[in-house]
C-alpha cells in the first residue's frame, strides 16, 4: 500500500546552502529553510569527526529553539556540516584569495577526506545523528590553475576553498564513497535515516502526479 505524500513542508533545513536545499527538492522534499547563525569555531585538539558532528548540532539546536511563527512544530529538523580535512588539519572556509591558494597549494596532486556531520531530529524527539567521509584526489595543479581559479571567484565561503560541483570538477581525479557528501550532504545516507523516523513515507523520489 502506498501511503499518501504528506503535504509541504516536511522538514526544516537548518542551511542557507542551495546545494543541501537542492538536493532533498530533487527527491520531492520540500524543505523549510531557517539558516542558522551559529560560531562555527575550531577547539584545538578537536577530533575532525567531533567538529563536524559538534558543529551540525549546534545548528540543529540553534533550529529546534528558534521562535520564528512559521517554524511548524510537527516538523523534523535537519542540519549539517561540512569539513575539508588534510593530514588531520581542517581546512575551512578561507578568508582572503592568499589563504585559498595556500589550501590549494596543499591539496595539490594528493588526497583528503571531507566528512559532514549530519543531525536529524524527529518532531518526536528521536535524533539521527552521524558523520560520512569521503576521500578526494586532486590532479597536481599548476599555476596557471590556481589563477584560474582565483580568477573565477569559486573558492568563497567554502569549505577547503573549492566545490566539487563547481570548477573544481577539472581538478578532481578520484572520489572514494560518497560524492553528494563532497558536494555538503551524504544524500542516500540521509534518506536512510528519515525512513528510520518516518517508516510510513512512500519510496524517494516522490511522484507528482497529483501537483
Amino acid at each position: 500500500m502506498n501511503h499518501p505524500l504528506p503535504s509541504p513542508p516536511h522538514l526544516v533545513l537548518a542551511s542557507a546552502s542551495p546545494r543541501r536545499r537542492a538536493m532533498l527538492e530533487s527527491l520531492g522534499l520540500v524543505p523549510l529553510v531557517r539558516p542558522t547563525h551559529t560560531d562555527e569555531r575550531l577547539i584545538p585538539g578537536e577530533d575532525p569527526l567531533g567538529t563536524a558532528l559538534r558543529l551540525a548540532s549546534e545548528k540543529a539546536d540553534a533550529a529546534s529553539e528558534s521562535a520564528d511563527a512559521d517554524l511548524e512544530p510537527g516538523l523534523g529538523v535537519l542540519s549539517a556540516d561540512t569539513i575539508v580535512v588534510c593530514d588531520g588539519d581542517i581546512l575551512g572556509k578561507p578568508p582572503s584569495e592568499a589563504e585559498a591558494r595556500a589550501m590549494w597549494r596543499r591539496l595539490s596532486g594528493r588526497g583528503h577526506q571531507v566528512i559532514t556531520g549530519v543531525v536529524l531530529r524527529g518532531a518526536d524527539g528521536r535524533v539521527e545523528r552521524f558523520a560520512e567521509v569521503t576521500e578526494v584526489v586532486f590532479r597536481p595543479l599548476s599555476d596557471a590553475d590556481l589563477d584560474a581559479h582565483a580568477a573565477a571567484g569559486d573558492w568563497m565561503d567554502k569549505a577547503g576553498a573549492y566545490a566539487v560541483q563547481g570548477n573544481a570538477a577539472a581538478w578532481t581525479e578520484r572520489i572514494s564513497g560518497s560524492y553528494t557528501n563532497v558536494v555538503g550532504l551524504p544524500l542516500a545516507q540521509v534518506v536512510a535515516a528519515l525512513y528510520r523516523l518516518h517508516p510510513g513515507w512512500p519510496a524517494l523520489p516522490w511522484s507528482r502526479r497529483d501537483a
